[in-house]
């Protein structure tokens, strides 16, 4: 993190973000100056100190204009998404506000509706995502979806099923994509069984259940890489066959990612408790 990043106040980075807020510090989609900085300070002391997350190729995101982040899930609630609104904040300069497409149960929860959207995470909506960009925005996307995030400790770092609609999306408003490798997620939260049935009760896709029960995040260091934009050319509407390899194609971007952070964090992250090691 850069020495002016260390020093500048959560307030003076919200007041250069680049975002048409109006006289409330509202902007047209409802992001509130108020919300993001309790938000972005609850995240810094979770970005710098509890995880001490460590960002590499930030340089690949674009300082302005329309791009869409897209990466892999990494523990089982979506530590790695705040993470990575987290970086695109305290790391670029200018900072932006990445915006995600929250699951659709949040809304059912006290607060949890108005807050996600207050700090720029709006329902997962194909509309929503597509106004976003065409309003030149960042955008984050998890191809892999709630099978993602449901992975267990075992399976941290595979990879499965990426969902279509993100490339479809990037060809119809000429996105780039900046692919993104995050890892750490696991060890925080380990997940050891998924409970479908209190998923139910609560509303939401399912429960994780860690080593103590609740999936609350322990101190473990996560990093996170983005790579170099790609760029694909089309309209969206092309056949299965060809957007599925340019699916295929940035799964495979991400999977080199996930390796790499794999390989750099190896000499110096602490011990798990599962594993012996970090890797």
């Amino acid at each position: 993190m850069s020495e002016p990043t260390q020093r500048e106040s959560i307030e003076a980075r919200i007041d250069r973000l680049e975002l048409p807020f109006n006289a409330r510090g509202i902007d047209p989609f409802g992001v509130s100056k108020k919300h993001l900085a309790v938000f972005y300070k609850a995240l810094g002391f979770l970005y710098r100190r509890y995880l001490s997350v460590q960002c590499h190729g930030q340089e690949n995101i674009p300082v302005r204009g329309r791009a869409m982040l897209v990466g892999n899930h990494s523990g089982g609630v979506a530590l790695d998404g705040a993470m990575v609104v987290a970086a695109s904040f305290f790391e670029l300069n200018p900072p932006r506000l990445a915006q995600g497409m929250a699951e659709k149960f949040l809304n059912v929860l006290p607060f949890a509706s108005e807050w996600t959207a207050r700090c720029g995470q709006l329902t997962g909506l194909p509309e929503h995502a597509e106004r976003l960009l065409e309003d030149d925005r960042l955008l984050m996307v998890f191809p892999e979806g709630a099978k993602g995030t449901a992975k267990l400790f075992k399976e941290r770092y595979s990879l499965v099923d990426f969902g279509t609609g993100f490339i479809r999306l990037a060809l119809k408003t000429k996105t780039p994509i900046i692919p993104l490798g995050f890892v750490g997620g696991a060890d925080a939260i380990p997940t050891i069984a998924n409970s479908y049935a209190l998923g139910k009760l609560v509303g939401a896709p399912y429960v994780p259940i860690t080593p103590w029960l609740l999936a609350l995040p322990r101190p473990a260091r996560c990093d996170v890489h983005f790579g170099a934009p790609l760029i694909f050319s089309g309209t969206g509407a092309e056949d299965d066959e060809v957007i599925m390899r340019y699916v295929d194609e940035v799964k495979a971007r991400i999977a080199e990612l996930i390796e790499r952070a794999r390989e750099s964090r190896h000499q110096r992250a602490p011990l798990s408790l599962f594993t012996g090691g970090a890797r």
